[in-house]
């Protein structure tokens, strides 16, 4: 690989309402694969987004904050029809959320039918990291998650590097058969596995997070770290998994709690460190972040 790894994260981004302190709504964006993408390059690495926007001057903005943000928009493509989807959140007392979506017809679910995307699976093809997540397989029908596949297949087969994030989230999948055949039948084109135990005890029924972690050796994931929340993260790169533990905290609000442990854990690892020093770069950033409202925390509170 070269001095400074080629990272492709693919998915899809969307305007985020969230409820402020004083009953005001705040208008922002965010989406997990754009979530991690943006924390990377904070940190440093190259990365390009992949997804689709549209014409609209919101997408503008989106693409302007990205760019902002040192994010490559090569592989952000352009819908002449459509436009970015919408979700709302609330916020409970105790940081935890929920979620509203209106995403039917985004630009990102046409992502494989523009006129620019052979092209651009072709770059992806080329990334020494390639990450997408569950809510990536749920945009897409069967046609298109098998171009998914073939990417991901090129990647692994060029030397590079598969990562993967399950992400379940019922309401984006027509059924939970659907969603379990889609997630399975991706797993073995994984390396680098970052499920989160919650998600895996839904959608394939996994009784503990060891269950998790040897379900995914089996699959022929090369590294899995089960996210656990405040209790952890269970990793394993080869030998027995160890739990790697994180500071209690008081949340504010846990979004994009595992979307930034992704990308702090991601470029460490990128970067060279090892196992247990990457989940700790993980844990501390995801601490960081579910200090503030939202997915994105202001760049001057970025751990130092």
């Amino acid at each position: 690989m070269s001095d400074r790894p080629r990272v492709v994260s693919f998915g899809e981004c969307m305007l985020e309402l969230s409820r402020q302190a004083d009953g005001s709504a705040r208008l922002a964006f965010g989406g997990d694969t754009l979530n991690t993408a943006l924390y990377m390059a904070r940190l440093g690495a190259d990365v390009a987004y992949a997804t689709a926007l549209g014409p609209d001057p919101w997408s503008d903005e989106l693409r302007a904050a990205w760019s902002a943000e040192g994010i490559d928009l090569d592989l952000a493509l352009t819908d002449p029809d459509r436009v970015p989807g919408l979700y709302a959140i609330r916020t409970d007392d105790a940081g935890e959320r929920t979620f509203t979506y209106w995403r039917e017809t985004s630009a990102a679910r046409n992502f494989f039918a523009l006129r620019d995307s052979a092209r651009a699976a072709e770059a992806m093809k080329r990334a020494d990291l390639f990450y997408l997540s569950g809510i990536t397989l749920s945009l897409f029908d069967d046609a298109g998650r098998a171009t998914i596949h073939a990417i991901a297949r090129a990647v692994r087969a060029r030397g590079g590097k598969v990562a993967f994030d399950p992400n379940y989230r019922p309401r984006n999948w027509p059924s939970h058969s659907a969603a379990r055949e889609a997630v399975a039948a991706f797993l073995p084109l994984v390396d680098w596995a970052l499920p989160t135990f919650e998600d895996e005890q839904a959608l394939m029924g996994d009784a503990t997070p060891a269950d998790t972690d040897a379900r995914w050796r089996a699959a022929g994931a090369s590294l899995v770290i089960v996210k656990q929340g405040p209790d952890g993260a269970l990793a394993s790169d080869g030998g027995p998994a160890r739990l790697v533990e994180t500071a209690p905290i008081q949340p504010v609000d846990t979004t994009g709690a595992g979307d930034s442990f992704n990308a702090a854990c991601l470029h460490a690892l990128m970067s060279g460190a090892d196992l247990v020093a990457a989940v700790e770069a993980g844990h501390r950033l995801a601490r960081q972040v579910i200090q503030h409202r939202g997915a994105i925390i202001p760049v001057d509170r970025m751990p130092r």
